[in-house]
């Protein structure tokens, strides 16, 4: 029998979801909603297919990361600024992590390019730009923007990985988007998914095109709760 706890939440419970999430991974937490009909997002965003305690659980991964990655695309449509966190996500940070500061936003771009006017521009802690050397090379930013360069003229992602860890960036919380979330699967470099299942039918969104995979076979995770709440269901699996 399964030893996979189970667990319905009401709004009368005195827990919340962010309960069942706080011991991260020393690797890389993925955090996604989809819907029934496996859909990442409505018309380009996420909000469609999402509710309150979702967008929260998704604010709150965030207190237990080093680091934040994110795909380029997915910055752009979802408007991404610096991470913000609440007093008691901040008290969460320190009594789980030791950790004092927000953390950063690195961003896997092919092009080495965000629009000027992001929002992640001119504030602290600057954006880690994840990107080619072929692309780094013709990037004119300074001071606004960490470049890590992995790779030629594709984003090295297993290289990147890496070069995230030397920073001391080892607990990795990845918000997607699907094209990002995809090239980790491929490269085998999830160790945590922290799947959301949306009771919504979005309909076919025109999402990115699979390539094909260089892995020799699936991988097998350990689904280790299932929560219910709203007719949403969250799901975390690990390794």
């Amino acid at each position: 029998m399964s030893d996979t706890e189970v667990t319905v939440l009401t709004a009368a419970d005195t827990v919340a979801p962010i309960d069942f999430y706080s011991d991260p991974p020393d690797g890389v937490r993925v955090n996604m909603v989809n819907t029934l009909d496996n859909e990442a997002a409505f018309d380009g965003r996420v909000a469609a297919i999402s509710d309150p305690t979702d967008h929260q659980l998704l604010l709150d991964l965030r207190a237990f990361a080093d680091v934040l990655l994110v795909g380029a695309g997915t910055v752009r449509a979802e408007s991404y600024g610096r991470v913000i966190l609440t007093h008691r996500q901040m008290q969460l940070r320190r009594a789980k992590l030791g950790l004092t500061d927000a953390p950063p936003v690195a961003v896997v771009t092919t092009k080495g390019r965000l629009p000027s006017e992001s929002r992640l521009f001119g504030v602290e802690p600057p954006p880690l730009i994840i990107t080619t050397s072929v692309a780094a090379r013709a990037s004119n930013r300074g001071a606004d923007q960490e470049t890590i360069v992995a790779g030629h003229d594709r984003v090295d992602l297993p290289q990147a990985i890496d070069a995230l860890r030397a920073r001391g960036f080892r607990r990795i919380l990845c918000e997607g988007g699907p094209s990002l979330l995809q090239a980790l699967a491929e490269h085998d470099l999830i160790d945590e998914m922290c799947v959301t299942v949306s009771p919504m039918i979005a309909g076919g969104q025109g999402g990115s095109p699979r390539s094909r995979t260089t892995l020799g076979g699936p991988r097998r995770m350990k689904l280790t709760h299932v929560l219910s709440h709203n007719d949403f269901l969250y799901l975390r699996y690990t390794r």
